[in-house]
């Protein structure tokens, strides 16, 4: 079933696509990204994709976690469909070393045990584009990005949108925006809701019938004012509620099996900025905040909260047409309080420097240098060095190399439930480097890109839970080979192909790394006539390692299917339509945690 659904989708596309090519159609534009502080072209910077709002709506994305996954190299583990802990797996690294920013603001959750972000009720309604850095990036952004680096920034509405949307499992959705902009000034609000009924968490293969729900509220707010052309301030807030059903372990047998247990997480996040340009640079003076508040109520309640307060100067700056250069101070504290009664409070001081410069008109070399300076672990030097050259024939080969770090989290500073005989380690940051080399490609007549990559990742002094207590043993390596295109096939059509082959091994032990899959890959065929658009997504999975109780076990792949479509009635009006696993397929993205069979949904778009 599942090489018949592949060839079906493959056969699809060669069809839809022959006719095609004598067809007018419009260039692929270049793509620019931002997180790296200096702004970049994509197809110039080794490790960048970026994600705009057309194909969120394009494919219908509702979450984070539903997109993520079709990122080569980004492996989603989630357990449970709604409501479950969703972590993201940036080449072969474990989920706390991938650092997550929202308008720039780190949303890391400080309290758990690594440190690593929850996407499962982060909803894509307020979302305007989402940049992905694969690769150490602590050279830019510090601790926690030894993986990489997931960047979302939210709209900026002008003008009313409101979205309503129903289906199966009893699910609603929700969304009212409403703001205003020009070139002087900014304000926008919105609000989204998402409730629904659920699927057992664990998997009703397994004898788990019982139906767990999720709801979750969103809440923001975004402006900007400017009192000169050489003064302006500008800022946003972002508010979460989630709250799951979860099933758990109960005895005797302390296998995973329906239980009332839930979970409540609130979180927000947000920030303030004052630019001015003097000196012949632009400053930016920002402060920013995150906070969030995690109960789960069952046989063993449990309760966290944390906060991170970051306080930045950057200045920006050019020399001629050739250089461009950003440096800065910054300074980061965070507090966690865990459900054992212990907290500690952690902070770093950071000075940065990164700049770009264009050597010929082929020709462009980038570096960045950072200087962390941390109040518990001592200090770290990281770097990260790029060259891009733009070859004959639309050919541009690219490489980096770079140094990331990732200092202890709360938990493992203050040795959270940890059992040994004292004393324990005194524990060092992770540290890591990485290479990668990439050759990307595209058509004359700009309708055809591609890009592939091969990657090697090293990590050491990974800090693991042994025998009772956190120490510094693990060393890791990731090889991988990551192959994207894109390609505008005339008649409203567009293909998109991904796939990643990632071999993560633990170095002490030899074995593969758990929730890792060797191979996994996506493809999309869509489609934008005149009033009519959709798109069919197809991805898999290979099988992968995973925790099976006390012993590794395997967890099977998968391929499934997601058809997402638009009318618009009007140019104010639009009606929508997804189904989610097309061909029924049962799957599970985390071993033991089942997902949806096929499900639809219909909805309204009202823009104004």
């Amino acid at each position: 079933m599942k090489r018949h659904l592949f060839l079906s989708t493959a056969l699809a596309a060669v069809g839809f696509a022959a006719p095609a090519w004598s067809q007018d159609v419009p260039e692929l534009q270049e793509v620019v990204v931002t997180a790296t502080r200096i702004p970049a072209i994509v197809a110039e910077t080794p490790g960048a994709r970026v994600i705009d709002r057309a194909t969120i709506e394009q494919r219908g994305a509702v979450f984070a976690a539903d997109i993520l996954a079709d990122v080569p190299g980004l492996s989603v583990v989630r357990s449970g469909a709604f409501g479950g802990v969703a972590q993201v797996r940036m080449r072969g690294a474990v989920p706390g070393k991938t650092l997550v920013l929202v308008d720039g603001v780190p949303v890391n959750d400080p309290a758990e045990i690594a440190g690593a972000y929850d996407f499962s009720g982060f909803e894509l309604g307020d979302i305007d584009r989402i940049e992905v850095l694969s690769g150490p990036q602590s050279s830019l952004w510090g601790s926690d990005a030894i993986g990489g680096v997931i960047a979302f920034t939210t709209q900026e509405v002008d003008g009313m949108r409101a979205e309503a949307e129903a289906g199966s499992f009893g699910t609603l959705r929700g969304r009212l925006a409403a703001g205003m902009a020009n070139e002087t000034y900014a304000f926008g609000a919105w609000v989204s809701r998402f409730d629904t009924d659920g699927i057992s968490a664990a998997d009703e293969a397994d004898g788990n019938p019982e139906a767990d729900g999720f709801e979750n509220t969103t809440v923001g707010a975004k402006g900007r004012y400017a009192f000169t052309d050489t003064v302006s301030i500008d800022g946003a807030a972002r508010w979460s509620n989630s709250q799951a059903d979860l099933d758990g372990f109960p005895a005797p047998s302390f296998a995973l099996a329906d239980t009332l247990d839930t979970t409540e997480s609130e979180q927000w996040s947000g920030f303030g900025r004052v630019r001015l340009k003097a000196l012949g640079l632009d400053h930016q003076f920002s402060v920013s905040a995150s906070d969030i508040v995690r109960d789960t109520i069952s046989d063993f309640p449990s309760r966290f909260e944390a906060d991170r307060q970051v306080y930045r100067w950057q200045a920006d700056g050019q020399s001629g047409d050739t250089l461009n250069y950003a440096f800065g101070v910054e300074r980061e504290e965070t507090s966690g309080s865990l459900s054992s009664g212990l907290e500690d409070d952690l902070g770093t001081t950071s000075i940065f420097g990164v700049a770009r410069y264009d050597a010929t008109e082929r020709l462009n070399l980038s570096g960045a240098l950072r200087w962390d300076d941390t109040d518990d672990f001592g200090s770290e030097t990281t770097g990260r060095v790029s060259a891009a050259y733009r070859l004959d024939g639309g050919f541009i080969v690219s490489g980096a190399y770079g140094t990331g770090f990732k200092a202890p989290s709360v938990s493992q500073a203050v040795c959270d439930f940890c059992f040994a005989p004292l004393p324990y380690p005194e524990l060092v940051p992770e540290t890591a480097d990485s290479f990668e080399l990439t050759v990307g490609w595209a058509s004359s007549d700009g309708r055809i890109e591609g890009r592939a990559t091969v990657y090697r990742l090293n990590v050491e002094n990974q800090i693991s839970y042994v025998a009772g207590r956190y120490i510094n043993v693990a060393e890791t390596r990731s090889d991988g080979v990551e192959l994207e295109g894109r390609a505008l096939l005339g008649g409203g059509f567009n293909l998109t192909l991904a796939y990643a082959w990632t071999d993560a091994e633990d170095r002490t032990t030899g074995a593969r790394l758990l929730r890792v899959p060797e191979h996994a890959g996506s493809a999309t065929l869509g489609w934008t006539g005149e009033r009519l658009s959709g798109a069919l997504t197809v991805r898999a999975e290979g099988d992968q390692d995973d925790s099976g109780g006390f012993a590794t076990a395997t967890r099977e792949g998968f391929v499934t299917a997601n058809l997402n479509a638009a009318y618009a009635l009007t140019d104010a009006v639009t009606l929508t339509a997804r189904i989610e696993n097309l061909a029924d397929e049962r799957y599970q993205q985390v071993l033991g945690y089942g997902e949806p069979g096929r499900s639809g949904y219909v909805g309204i778009r009202l823009r104004y």
